[in-house]
């Protein structure tokens, strides 16, 4: 066998505990063959995988530094530990959990202070005043760089932070922040506001790919299955299915329903019996309403579980970006 695919989950707390929820909602589980304090295992049912716990902040580096082909990371940390984040890795698909902002914060007492474009005139007020520049508390260096750049912001120097970073203003250690935030409760109980224009990063738990990983036909393949399992589950999260009895002729009713509610019949609209339709989920009771209106004497919705169709987008968004 070639090499396998490893692929790269949080190895405790809330992260792990959703990585796992979510491989299992589509028919993946991870397993650590000799309990929770194994930092290997699998992907039960994927053969050709191996599976490795790492520290949150660990598997962001080595996804860019392709030493494993997939991992459970946030955008966050992608792009503040890779250097040319874009041409090493693939962000191929959000999670929906992991959710944070990372954001400009200063003391809610700078009243007139409330853009980027005012930070300049902040930093030159500090230089002059009190012969130091403007001081940002900050994980997040490389980010910081990057927007305050963007922004024409300067005259600054970078605190960097290994504690609580939203503490360090009221400490006297830094002037204002770079941080992340998911409801902004810390930050205002810091007494700290989010500048109007300064959010730099809106991130949540990714799976991120490879792109200097040596991708074998056994990676390849197992990729493959997993993501094809993935994008059955995620279509399947926006989709309802609706059966009914129509009153006018099925082809009719299905074409209708394409034009008005955005409808498909997966399995055409041909023979007898009920007609299958999938609409998306914001659509499905309007589309029910309109069927009984239209002579249905019964319709009936129900989720789905999983998708599987013979195209698989996150497979081929791989493939597009490993060169075919």
């Amino acid at each position: 066998m070639s090499q396998p695919l490893l692929l790269a989950v949080p190895s405790k707390g809330r992260l792990q505990e959703n990585a796992a929820a979510f491989f299992a909602a589509a028919g993946l589980k991870l397993v650590q063959a000799n309990g929770a304090r194994d930092y290997r295992g699998a992907l039960f049912g994927v053969p050709g995988t191996e599976v490795l716990f790492l520290a949150a902040g660990e598997i962001a580096k080595e996804v860019g530094a392709g030493n494993v082909h997939l991992g459970i990371t946030g955008e966050d940390l992608v792009r503040e530990t890779i250097a040319d984040a874009d041409a090493r890795v693939a962000l191929l698909t959000g999670l929906g959990f992991g959710n944070a902002t990372v954001v400009v914060a200063v003391p809610q007492a700078w009243i007139d202070v409330s853009a980027m474009s005012d930070l300049d005139e902040v930093a030159a007020a500090f230089r002059e005043r009190r012969g130091r520049p403007l001081r940002v508390a900050t994980k997040y260096v490389a980010l910081t760089r990057s927007f305050f750049a963007r922004h024409g912001v300067a005259d600054y120097r970078i605190v960097e932070s290994p504690g609580a970073t939203e503490g360090a203003p009221a400490a006297g250690v830094a002037d204002i922040i770079v941080d992340i935030t998911t409801t902004g409760a810390t930050l205002a109980a810091n007494a700290l506001k989010v500048l109007d224009d300064g959010v730099i990063l809106p991130s949540e738990a990714n799976l991120a790919a490879a792109l200097r990983a040596e991708w074998s036909p056994t990676a390849r393949e197992a990729a493959r299955i997993i993501l094809g399992r993935i994008g059955a589950t995620a279509r399947a999260r926006a989709w309802r299915e609706v059966h009914a009895d129509p009153a006018a002729d099925r082809a009719d009713t299905a074409a209708e329903a394409a034009r008005r509610f955005g409808a498909i019949a997966p399995f055409g609209a041909a023979g007898d019996g009920p007609l299958t339709l999938h609409v998306p989920k914001g659509a499905a009771y309007a589309l029910s309403d309109w069927l009984i209106a239209q002579g249905a004497t019964t319709v009936t919705v129900g989720a789905l579980d999983d998708i599987f169709e013979a195209e698989n987008p996150l497979w081929h968004r791989l493939l597009e970006r490993l060169g075919g």
